[in-house]
């Protein structure tokens, strides 16, 4: 325990401390920064990158499956649509969340 008690003492300074010293003074308020939109912005990025690898999984699967067993290309086909549609609506249900919330 007392090999413990500097490290809590440490950090419970650092809480007590930090947001006095960081706090912000009352000066003339600057030009803000539209946070949202950038954020959004990368938010988007990620689930498109998300979506991309997501479909290069999908497809190189059935093309194995497909390799596998040509008489169920038919069932291949149709399951890889499905999915590859269910990939896709992650990137457009981001969007279009983005782009109500980032004005």
């Amino acid at each position: 325990m007392r090999k413990l008690a500097p490290f809590l003492l440490v950090a419970f300074l650092l809480l007590v401390v930090a947001p006095a010293a960081f706090a912000q003074g009352t000066a003339a308020p600057a030009e803000a920064t539209n946070w949202v939109a950038i954020s959004a912005s990368f938010g988007m990025a990620i689930a498109s990158g998300a979506c991309g690898y997501a479909q290069a999984r999908a497809s190189a699967a059935a093309s194995e499956s497909y390799a596998r067993n040509p008489g169920a290309g038919d069932r291949i086909f149709i399951s890889l649509i499905i999915s590859l549609v269910l990939i896709e609506s992650m990137a457009l249900y981001a969007f279009a969340i983005i782009f109500l919330k980032a004005k």
